[in-house]
């Protein structure tokens, strides 16, 4: 796809995240729409992978493994818009009894999902074990993962850093979303990362930066992180966003990490998006 073409999926998966969350009067959009360019371009551009024929293996595929699994908003309208299960199937968001809950799980056998995730902090290290059974499998393709920058206060990520720096684990590329913030403030108010660049490095990583928000910052950043796989390093990706990215008034606060838009809020949303694919 050209930059227009993943820039107009990009629009319609920001208006799916607002009319699924206020659908389901919970959930959380703020994240959700931040990360909306990177999957699209992850997804629509980047990873080599067949949602026809998904397994949980994944075998001779690029894998991806969302950690932070409460932005399934905007995991679940990106997988349907590229074809792993029907779009229509959006509107039975965090509904009992249906495939899509809150946070993303296996258990239904929702296509395009490997791992329950959510429970911050252990889908790095989920991640990592894929990528070395690529490895002893003689698989050349990659594993990609999302976690958030609040998510790195959880020691087991630090853990799991250390082991794939040590480890040589260079079949990997991590992208942390580092929109500065979450559910209780900004992360310096919260517990401050710090210098996340030098603290990768020093666990032995391969760092790069990019703008999460500009989709062909997107696909140049994550294009380059493959040719860089394989050097005996694990790559990071420090993605910058903006929380609530595309809708003004969610944009420039935490308030809307997990706070679903009422009737008159939906509308004001939707107002700033463009339906460019069509509404489910």
């Amino acid at each position: 796809m050209e930059i227009k073409e993943l820039q107009d999926v990009a629009a319609q998966v920001r208006r799916d995240i607002i009319r699924m969350v206020h659908s389901a009067k919970s959930g959380h959009p703020g994240g959700s729409l931040g990360c909306a360019d990177f999957l699209t371009a992850l997804y629509f551009n980047v990873m080599e992978i067949d949602p026809e024929h998904f397994t949980r293996e994944g075998k001779d595929e690029d894998m991806f493994f969302l950690s932070n699994g409460h932005i399934s908003p905007v995991f679940y309208s990106v997988m349907a818009r590229r074809g792993y299960f029907p779009i229509s199937e959006l509107t039975t968001f965090r509904k009992l009894g249906t495939r899509l809950q809150g946070h993303p799980t296996p258990v239904e056998g929702l296509p395009g999902v490997r791992i329950a995730s959510g429970s911050l902090g252990q889908g790095l290290s989920v991640a990592i074990g894929a990528a070395l059974a690529k490895k002893a499998n003689q698989d050349k393709h990659l594993v990609f993962a999302l976690t958030g920058d609040g998510e790195l206060e959880e020691g087991q990520n630090w853990e799991a850093l250390m082991f794939a720096g040590s480890k040589h684990v260079d079949n990997l590329i991590v992208t942390v979303d580092y929109n500065k913030k979450q559910i209780d403030g900004s992360t310096d108010a919260v517990m401050s990362l710090g210098n996340l660049r030098a603290k990768f490095q020093a666990f032995q990583w391969m760092v790069l930066e990019m703008n999460g928000n500009d989709m062909k910052s997107c696909i140049q950043t994550l294009k380059l992180a493959k040719t860089l796989a394989g050097n005996q390093k694990p790559i990071a990706i420090l993605m910058k966003t903006e929380m609530g990215q595309g809708v003004d008034f969610m944009m420039g606060t935490h308030k809307w990490h997990g706070t679903p838009p009422n009737d008159e809020q939906a509308a004001a949303a939707l107002a700033q998006l463009p339906e460019t694919l069509g509404d489910y």
